[in-house]
């Protein structure tokens, strides 16, 4: 869709507007627009299976891996708004697809996280995806929104691949699994640091 706007002396220019009649600067390739799409609703269905997990922990009285997924599911659902944003700000509609009901029922810690890992492992690999598209339609716009989010999303894998780690080490011993709880509690989930 085509808009014309008055500029000085009287001169006409043509405005590009997206579908829901904002203006935009670069329209958009429509494989990357429906790669952007899909990764919202995977965002979107990261943060519903992060509350599932938050509810599957709370139901075992442990807090502290229930609040470190209740914010984790904040995160992702603040990832999906991030690209519900962008999408909107380069003139394009955001387009809400209907989510699965989350995975409820769990063997063991470990099985959830190891879930939690693959998941985010998933994740990158979709904005990795994107990515490529978007250096292929030569939409730098996009490369450049992308980038702190894959950085974002490295760390998230970082972060998944400890806790994990840390569940393994503790083998299912209730008393490590309590210490590990408690940690969370306090937002204490990084991986050491040798910097």
């Amino acid at each position: 869709m085509t808009l014309i706007a008055a500029t000085e002396g009287g001169m006409s220019q043509a405005i590009r507007t997206g579908p829901a009649g904002r203006a935009m600067a670069q329209p958009m390739d429509g494989e990357l627009l429906a790669g952007l799409q899909q990764h919202l609703t995977m965002e979107r269905q990261a943060s519903a299976a992060y509350w599932a997990l938050a509810l599957w922990f709370a139901e075992r009285e442990l807090r502290g891996f229930a609040h470190y997924l209740k914010q984790e599911s904040r995160d992702e659902l603040h990832h999906a708004g991030l690209f519900a944003d962008y999408l909107i700000a380069r003139g394009q509609t955001v387009e809400l697809e209907p989510l699965a009901a989350p995975r409820q029922d769990w063997s063991s810690v470990d099985e959830v996280f190891s879930g939690i890992f693959q998941m985010e492992v998933d994740v990158t690999a979709s904005l990795q995806q994107l990515y490529s598209q978007a250096e292929r339609a030569a939409d730098v716009r996009s490369t450049v929104f992308l980038d702190p989010i894959v950085q974002g999303q490295i760390a998230a894998e970082h972060q998944s691949a400890h806790l994990l780690g840390r569940i393994r080490f503790a083998q299912g011993n209730t008393a490590a699994l309590l210490v590990i709880d408690g940690e969370l509690s306090n937002d204490h989930n990084e991986p050491a640091s040798l910097a």
